[in-house]
């Protein structure tokens, strides 16, 4: 666990009219944190909440110059995904750092990437709608298992 580094795990869907208030939150959570010592911030640069993360945290580098993002990327094709698109391939670039988990794809390497960024972070910030499965959950419980601070930012699924 690196002492003041803090990760993010999030649903894909979030809906439309909650994304103000999700990016609002995330930014507050990461002035927070960023208050209480931490300047290493990573996501896994998947969908949903990691993009808003992201963003916010490049945004506020104008503020707090000593924020760093750091990309973790489960698989070396992601990396050419990302550079496809215009607005990741900026966020992609504005990272302090890219770390690759593995190679090639394999139906684990999403896990292993949460796991990564769990092992490192003293703080996880989780977008969370309280189903308990999924892509979300995993992370969540496992940083909670492991003593890792968490704060969860609630949102409301469509299918609930």
């Amino acid at each position: 666990m690196t002492e003041k580094t803090c990760c993010v795990t999030g649903h894909r869907d979030i809906p439309a009219e909650q994304i103000d208030a999700v990016k609002y939150a995330l930014r507050r959570e990461i002035i927070k944190a960023f208050s209480d010592g931490y300047t290493e911030f990573m996501t896994g640069f998947s969908f949903g909440a990691f993009p808003y993360f992201s963003f916010l945290v490049v945004t506020l580098q104008e503020d707090f110059p000593n924020l760093r993002l750091i990309a973790v990327l489960p698989y070396r094709k992601r990396v050419d995904s990302l550079e496809s698109r215009e607005q990741t391939k900026a966020l992609l670039h504005a990272c302090a750092d890219v770390v690759v988990i593995q190679e090639e794809y394999r139906p684990n390497v999403y896990a292993k990437r949460n796991r990564y960024m769990v092992d490192r972070s003293s703080l996880l910030i989780a977008v969370y709608d309280g189903i308990p499965q999924g892509g979300t959950l995993n992370p969540l419980s496992y940083a909670m298992g492991k003593g890792v601070r968490t704060v969860i930012l609630p949102v409301v699924s469509p299918a609930q």
